[in-house]
């Protein structure tokens, strides 16, 4: 039918945020082809008025599959569902996020539908003339951008690194078909068990959905020195970020790590300590809402981006801050 597909996601009846991010990215792919945008759900609980949010956020339409057993995202049920929503509506493009669920689903229900795949993607166009995807990724450890198109299967699939567009906003007048599909329980897989669930906080970081970010980088000069940069994400209430080399150099794990080769982020307030910004750095930061850069060198490429630049020693000025905002916070008890 020649639709764009994305794949919204949900936790306890809850759609996660990443499911209006992908809409904005299909609906000008939608738009480029002038064909109908679908939301695909599978889950459980998702009421009404949440469905509904998907339309208001540029989907033409919503596909649900919901059912209690499906409420636990499970690989092979999952992508057995899915492919039968392919062979029925015949979708020319579908897009998911490169989550965890993402990451797993896709590849696999790709090889199931005998169809090309490109992981995470950072950009997606239409192809004048064929309409053929076209899909942009990193490549060769992030310093090279590769542009890929499947022109002979379909449908063409992809993922889409979370925070790196913006959703659309909600327009209340915008109109839509929701079609709730039952689960067909022959598609359940029987020969997984979910017994349960674990993650470990070890080195655990969720700095997609951190609100607060706070990176060092080569500037810092030794991992001993990222403790200064945990305080002040601690004050502030966030979370602590690095660059590609601060990973490399061992002073901080890959969990940490933002940029192409590493996270996408999109927080409320990004702030960059030692950080001279590479352009695969910056990539991973551009969707910020507020920039903050602290750098001694008042021509680093972070201080061109940022909001507001301070060009200064980060051994002098983040300790002066961190006072600061230790003084506010005995002033406010």
């Amino acid at each position: 039918m020649n639709e764009v597909w994305t794949l919204a996601e949900q936790h306890n009846g809850q759609l996660k945020a990443v499911s209006f991010e992908l809409l904005s990215r299909g609906r000008a792919l939608a738009d480029k082809l002038k064909v109908p945008l679908v939301s695909v759900l599978i889950g459980d609980g998702v009421d009404e008025s949440r469905l509904r949010e998907l339309i208001e956020r540029g989907a033409d339409k919503v596909y649900a599959v919901q059912d209690p057993k499906l409420s636990h995202f499970v690989c092979e049920t999952y992508a057995k569902v899915l492919g039968r929503l392919i062979d029925e509506h015949k979708p020319s493009i579908l897009l998911a996020a490169a989550t965890s669920s993402g990451r797993t689903l896709m590849p696999y229900t790709a090889v199931k539908a005998h169809a090309g795949l490109t992981a995470d993607c950072t950009e997606l166009d239409i192809e004048e003339g064929t309409g053929n995807l076209l899909q942009t990724r990193p490549a060769i450890g992030g310093n090279i951008m590769a542009t890929i198109k499947t022109p002979d299967h379909r449908p063409q699939m992809a993922t889409v690194r979370p925070k790196s567009s913006r959703p659309l906003a909600r327009d209340a007048s915008r109109t839509g078909t929701i079609t709730k599909i039952p689960l067909d329980e022959t598609l359940l897989d029987q020969r997984v068990q979910v017994t349960g669930y674990r993650k470990d906080a070890e080195d655990f970081v969720n700095l997609e959905e951190a609100d607060i970010v706070i990176a060092g980088g080569r500037g810092l000069k030794k991992a001993e020195n990222f403790g200064m940069i945990r305080k002040l994400a601690d004050t502030l209430g966030g979370a602590v970020g690095a660059t590609r080399e601060a990973v490399d150099r061992g002073w901080m794990g890959y969990p940490h790590q933002i940029g192409l080769s590493g996270k996408t982020i999109s927080p409320k307030l990004y702030v960059g300590i030692g950080i001279s910004g590479a352009i695969q750095h910056l990539a991973g930061i551009k969707t910020s809402e507020l920039i903050v850069s602290i750098n001694s060198d008042p021509d680093a490429a972070l201080h061109k981006l940022a909001d507001f630049g301070i060009v200064g020693d980060a051994f002098q000025v983040v300790p002066a801050i961190q006072k600061r905002l230790d003084q506010r916070k005995r002033e406010d008890q």
